[in-house]
C-alpha cells in the first residue's frame, strides 16, 4: 500500500501540474494577443463550445463531473471509476478554464486523481476498502500539488471523500501520496504559478469581533452562493437550445459580465493574489461609471458586486456545458468578501483593519461554507501563507460560516440531491452501510406461490415439498394477493377433513407491508422497524411477486460490512 500510494501520488501530482501549467500558459497567450484589449472576451464562448464538442463526440455526450462523481462511485460502484475519467477532465476543463470559464480546476483534478487511484487499485487487484483509500490518495495528491499544501490535501480527502470512519492507518498512505504530489509541484512548477502569499501584518486580537462578524457574513454569503449558482446553472442547462447554441449563448452572457467586471474572467487567482498581498489599488471598470465616485467607495462597491456575481458567472459556465468546479470560485468570492468587509469598516476612518488578512480569512470562510470543508479551509490558507499566524481567525471564521450553512442545508450544493436519493455516503454511518447494500443482493426468490383459488389440499402438498414456513398467494393475472404463514394454519393441518372445503383465500392474510423492487435499503429497514416483521414480500411495478426479503439476512450483511471497517493493516 505504501508503494502504490507513492505511484498514485506521483501520477496525480504530475497530472495536476500538467493541467495547471497548460491553463496558465493559455491564459498568458490570451493576454498577449495585440488585436484589441477586449478580444479576450470572445474566448469563453470558444472554450465552452470546444468542451461541448469534445464531450459529444469523444465521450458519447455524457461526462459525470466533479466531486459528486467520485462520491457516487465510492458508494454505488464499489469505488470503480471508469478509465476515461483519467483523461476526460483534463481534455475538457483545460478548454473551459484556459479560455476564460469562470470556474476552477480543483474539481477536475480531484476527479482525475481519484480515477487514477481507482484504476491503479484495479490493476493491483485490491479490495474495496483499499480502492477507496487510493481514490482518496489521488485526490489528496492533486489538491496538495496545486496549492503546495500537503496537510490541506490530506484533510480534504478525509473531510470530503472518506466520510466513513477513518482509522489512523489511513493517514499513512494519504500523507505519502500528498507529499509525493507536493514534491512534484515544488520541483517542476514556477513560483509564479503556485498560489502563495506573504502576510503583511500579524494577527491582532483586538480585531477578533470583526472576524466574528466576517464569519457570520461568510456563512450567509455561502448560502447565497450555493443557491444562486444552482439556479443559474439549472436555468442555462435546461434552456431549450441546440447543443452548439447553448455554449455560444452562455459565452455571450459571460462576455457581458467580463466586460463589466474583468476580474470574473477565468479562475481569478491573479486578482486574488493582488487583494491578499495588499496590491489592489484601482478598479478595472470598463464602463467608467464608478469613476464618478471616490476611489475608496468605487472599490467598495466594485468588490461587493464581484462577490454577488461570481456564482452567476460560475453557474453560466457550467450550465453552458463547461467542466470545472466551485473550489476556486469560492476562494475568489471569499477573498473579495473579506476585502469588501474590511474596506467598508475602514471607510469610517475610525478603524484600520488589515485588508489583506481579512481577504485571506474570508477565503477560508466561504470555502468552508460552499464546499462543507472547514478544516480544509483552515489548513489550506495556513499553508499557502507559509505559517500559522492567522490560525485563530481562520478557525473563528470557518467554524462560524460552517455552523450557519449547516443550519439551513445539511448537504453541500453539489451533493444535496445525491444524498437525498441515497446515492452517496454521508456522515451517518448506518445510512452509509444500508446504501452499500442493494435489494437485489438481499432478495430471496426461491419461494413457492399458490393461487388464492386453490384449496388447502394443494397448499398441504406444497408445504410437504417446501422447507419454507411462509408462502405467497397470487390472485388474478398472477398479481400478489397475500401470504400464508405456517404458524397461522398449524391447527388446521391436523384436520384433513376440512382440506377440500377450505380455500387458500379464506386463510391467507395481508402482509404487514410490501417492498417494491426499486426501493432503497434505508426504506426497507424502516418498513421492517414499523411492521416488526421478519419477512416482507418484494413486488415489481405490476405488483407481481418476486420473492421475500429477510430481516435476518439484512442483519448478517450489515454485520459483515461493519466488521470489515477496521484497521487497514490488520
Amino acid at each position: 500500500m505504501m508503494v502504490v500510494s507513492v505511484i498514485v501520488g506521483l501520477a496525480s501530482g504530475l497530472i495536476a501540474i500538467v493541467l495547471k501549467t497548460l491553463v496558465h500558459y493559455v491564459q498568458n497567450w490570451i493576454e498577449s494577443i495585440p488585436v484589441s484589449r477586449f478580444s479576450y472576451l470572445l474566448f469563453p464562448s470558444l472554450g465552452l463550445l470546444i468542451t461541448v464538442l469534445v464531450v459529444r463526440f469523444f465521450f458519447k455526450g455524457t461526462l459525470e463531473r466533479g466531486i459528486a462523481m467520485v462520491l457516487k462511485a465510492i458508494a454505488r460502484k464499489s469505488s470503480f471509476i471508469p478509465l476515461r475519467h483519467t483523461y476526460a477532465h483534463i481534455a475538457t476543463s483545460s478548454f473551459t478554464v484556459g479560455l476564460g470559464g469562470s470556474v476552477g480546476l480543483e474539481a477536475p483534478i480531484v476527479a482525475t486523481g481519484s480515477a487514477v487511484g481507482s484504476n491503479i487499485a484495479r490493476i493491483h487487484d485490491l479490495n474495496y476498502r483499499e480502492r477507496t483509500l487510493l481514490i482518496a490518495c489521488g485526490a489528496s495528491a492533486g489538491i496538495a500539488a496545486v496549492f503546495n499544501a500537503p496537510i490541506a490535501g490530506v484533510i480534504f480527502a478525509i473531510e470530503v471523500l472518506l466520510t466513513e470512519t477513518v482509522v489512523v492507518s489511513y493517514f499513512i498512505p494519504l500523507m505519502t501520496a500528498s507529499v509525493t504530489g507536493v514534491l512534484c509541484s515544488r520541483i517542476i512548477l514556477n513560483d509564479s504559478i503556485l498560489f502563495n502569499f506573504s502576510l503583511k501584518q500579524s494577527f491582532n486580537y483586538h480585531n477578533t469581533p470583526f472576524y466574528i462578524l466576517l464569519g457570520v457574513l461568510c456563512g450567509f454569503v455561502s448560502l447565497y452562493y450555493a443557491r444562486i449558482y444552482k439556479r443559474t446553472e439549472h436555468a442555462i442547462h435546461h434552456r431549450r437550445m441546440s447543443f452548439y447554441m447553448k455554449p455560444l449563448y452562455a459565452g455571450i452572457l459571460l462576455l457581458g459580465l467580463y466586460f463589466l467586471f474583468p476580474p470574473l474572467f477565468g479562475e481569478g487567482y491573479e486578482s486574488v493574489k493582488q487583494i491578499a498581498n495588499d496590491n489592489f489599488h484601482e478598479v478595472s471598470d470598463n464602463t467608467t461609471i464608478l469613476s464618478y465616485l471616490s476611489a475608496e467607495w468605487s472599490m467598495i462597491i466594485f468588490t461587493g458586486l464581484i462577490v454577488l456575481l461570481k456564482p452567476v458567472a460560475a453557474g453560466i459556465t457550467i450550465g453552458g456545458g463547461g467542466n470545472g468546479g466551485n473550489f476556486a470560485p469560492s476562494l475568489f468570492a471569499g477573498s473579495y468578501l473579506g476585502f469588501f468587509f474590511s474596506k467598508l469598516c475602514n471607510a469610517s476612518g475610525l478603524l484600520k483593519l488589515p485588508e489583506g488578512n481579512f481577504a485571506l480569512v474570508g477565503m477560508a470562510g466561504v470555502l468552508s461554507g460552499v464546499m462543507y470543508c472547514p478544516l480544509t479551509g483552515i489548513f489550506l490558507i495556513a499553508e499557502i501563507t507559509n505559517g500559522y499566524e492567522l490560525f485563530i481567525p481562520l478557525m473563528i471564521v470557518s467554524s462560524i460560516a460552517y455552523f450557519i450553512v449547516k443550519q439551513y442545508e445539511p448537504f453541500s450544493m453539489e451533493t444535496k440531491q445525491l444524498a437525498k436519493e441515497g446515492q452517496i455516503f454521508t456522515h451517518q454511518k448506518e445510512k452509509n452501510i444500508l446504501t452499500s447494500m442493494s435489494l437485489q443482493q438481499m432478495l430471496q426468490d426461491s419461494y413457492d406461490t399458490i393461487s388464492m383459488d386453490k384449496t388447502m389440499t394443494e397448499l398441504v402438498e406444497l408445504i410437504k415439498r417446501s422447507e419454507k414456513n411462509i408462502f405467497a398467494v397470487t390472485g388474478p393475472h398472477q398479481k400478489f394477493a397475500g401470504i400464508v404463514e405456517l404458524n397461522d394454519i398449524k391447527q388446521k393441518l391436523f384436520k384433513p377433513e376440512i382440506f377440500a372445503s377450505t380455500s387458500v383465500k379464506s386463510i391467507m392474510k395481508k402482509p404487514p407491508d410490501v417492498v417494491y423492487k426499486d426501493e432503497n435499503m434505508l426504506s426497507v429497514m424502516e418498513k421492517f422497524d414499523i411492521s416488526q416483521s421478519w419477512y416482507l414480500p418484494v413486488l415489481d411495478n405490476d405488483k407481481k411477486f418476486l420473492g421475500f426479503i429477510s430481516k435476518s439476512k439484512m442483519f448478517n450483511k450489515y454485520r459483515e460490512i461493519l466488521s470489515g471497517q477496521g484497521d487497514l493493516y490488520e
